[in-house]
């Protein structure tokens, strides 16, 4: 477990909903049930936070969500028992996921890889445990091409890192990294923010 990651987001639990579900949940929420609507099988979900997404997933799914932040997770347990299906909320780093080889058909990811310290080990874990053929869902934050953004925020990131996100990954990239095939790439806001759909090779 990464216990400096682990108690940054503890710290930063009590106040998540104030910083993330007034204006970018109610902004991006329309892309999130999009991508959330492929949602079928076995299902893994990072980062759970304190379940703000499940507002945006489809009912009847069977879905084990996980979270690096214990505090995270307890404040989820009332959206995850609202929840019209079936979730299974752990306290878990996705750098030490216990799966084996070939568990799930899917995962998603919501704002999740700006904040992995290691993110092309933690998508490689991802590939491990998706079955060939499985989906890698993702909607995130990341770096920009374009200037001045992306002078921003490389000055932002060293500031930003402590208390929340990293502002300029290249999780396009680190996805086709880690073994992925990237099957869709669609822009919701410049290069910035965006969904991602890939896949484990089927013939693997």
């Amino acid at each position: 477990m990464d216990n400096k990651t682990q108690r940054k987001w503890n710290r930063v639990a009590k106040n998540f909903d104030f910083m993330t579900g007034i204006g970018p949940d109610k902004r991006w929420g329309t892309a999130k049930q999009a991508l959330f609507s492929h949602m079928q099988g076995n299902i893994l979900f990072l980062a759970l936070g304190t379940g703000l997404d499940i507002d945006f997933f489809p009912k009847n799914q069977t879905i084990t969500a996980i979270d690096i932040s214990p505090k995270m997770v307890a404040l989820a347990q009332p959206r995850v028992a609202a929840y019209e299906g079936e979730i299974e909320a752990k306290v878990m780093d996705v750098h030490d996921l216990p799966y084996s080889p070939n568990t799930f058909d899917q995962v998603y990811t919501s704002c999740t890889f700006c904040s992995v310290p290691k993110p092309v080990e933690g998508l490689q874990k991802l590939y491990e445990v998706l079955k060939p053929g499985g989906g890698l869902y993702m909607f995130e934050h990341t770096g920009s091409h374009y200037f001045p953004f992306n002078m921003m925020m490389h000055l932002m990131t060293p500031i930003s890192s402590q208390v929340g996100p990293s502002m300029n990954r290249a999780t396009t990239e680190n996805v086709r990294r880690a073994g992925f095939q990237i099957t869709k790439v669609i822009h919701h806001y410049l290069d910035v923010v965006k969904s991602i759909h890939a896949e484990v090779p089927s013939n693997i």
